[in-house]
């Protein structure tokens, strides 16, 4: 597939030999609302701002560090992975209940290693602790713990470079996911404007005919000029956020113009946090003139948009096919947990 080659590509200007790449990759964003490609020349209305998603989203991810060993042994030397697991068997047992991983490795009999994206919740705790002050040990001492938890292993692949222009395409197919949402709430909201805007119309026609019919005989509630001009106000106000919302009629045209716009935005929909801190040995947050042993760790997070969006906590690493406890020690596990 040679669009995969195209995104792993650094820092190189596309060429007209790419345009069957960016063709492939049009087709992706697509995929989701093929109707999209009933619009006349789709993909020349999507080339530039598709061109310049995968450029961002490629700088994100070829920026992120290189994958960690995740394993028991790693448990002990690799400070992050100490810091994820709260014991050697944990990690273990973290990878071995992942479906998708032990999927992978059905599918590849041939490959020993998988590299993959660990995703976590990560959870901060006010507590109460002992900490030694110089020579004096205090108790009851403010301290924030830090643990992780909800391990996940969904993305799989048999590299490095693999995994990460796989990355690449799951962002993409995220800013697609974003994009038919935008669309949807923004039909929404048309439909409920619509609706105001034709009983306000109605209201307003009703205020200025008052004077007519059997009302000029027998008098009545008169409503003031304040009143009136407040509806007109509120009329002018829906019709400006209608417009604003663009033309219902061409509804695939609009729909393209969408996906186009959140395409060109995705530098600022998709992007990584990086948070250092330091920790203890027991993941306690140490603060920088802190005398305590501890390690100065990168943290990455992944902010997903959507509703609500999601925030998670996620590590790039490779784990051995050999780590992977049997069906059967799992259920054991289980058993004796019941």
């Amino acid at each position: 597939m040679g669009f995969l080659r195209w995104i792993q590509r650094r820092g190189r200007p596309p060429r007209r030999r790419d345009d069957k790449e960016l063709a492939a990759l049009t087709e992706r964003v697509t995929a989701l609302s093929p109707r999209l490609r009933l619009v006349p020349h789709y993909e020349k209305r999507l080339a530039s701002r598709l061109g310049t998603a995968v450029e961002a989203i490629r700088a994100t991810v070829m920026g992120l560090p290189a994958p960690r060993e995740a394993s028991e042994a790693a448990w002990a030397d690799d400070p992050l992975i100490h810091a994820y697991f709260g014991t050697p068997a944990d990690v273990t047992r973290a990878f071995s209940r992942s479906p998708d991983l032990r999927e992978f490795f059905d599918r590849k009999p041939q490959v020993e290693w998988a590299y993959a994206v660990l995703g976590m919740a990560m959870n901060e705790r006010r507590t109460l602790g002992v900490a030694l002050e110089g020579e004096v040990m205090h108790s009851d001492v403010p301290q924030t713990l830090v643990s992780f938890s909800d391990y996940q292993v969904r993305i799989c692949a048999e590299s490095d470079a693999a995994l990460r222009t796989e990355l690449v395409l799951r962002m993409l197919d995220q800013l697609a996911i974003e994009a038919m949402a935008r669309y949807a709430a923004g039909q929404g909201r048309r439909d409920t404007l619509e609706r105001e805007l034709g009983l306000l119309r109605a209201q307003l026609r009703l205020y200025e005919r008052q004077g007519a019919g059997l009302r000029s005989m027998v008098g009545g509630e008169v409503v003031d000029g304040t009143t009136v001009q407040a509806v007109r106000d509120e009329i002018a106000s829906n019709d400006s956020e209608l417009a604003a919302l663009g033309h219902a009629g061409d509804t695939l045209a609009r729909q393209l113009e969408c996906l186009g716009e959140v395409l060109g935005d995705a530098a600022n929909r998709l992007h990584v946090e990086r948070r250092r801190i330091r920790l203890s040995q027991v993941n306690v947050v140490l603060p920088a003139d802190s005398t305590v042993p501890g390690d100065d760790l990168e943290l990455l997070c992944a902010h997903v948009p959507g509703d609500p969006p999601v925030v998670r906590w996620f590590s790039i690493v490779r784990y051995a096919r050999a780590g992977m406890l049997s069906q059967a020690t799992l259920l054991d596990e289980a058993a004796r947990m019941l």
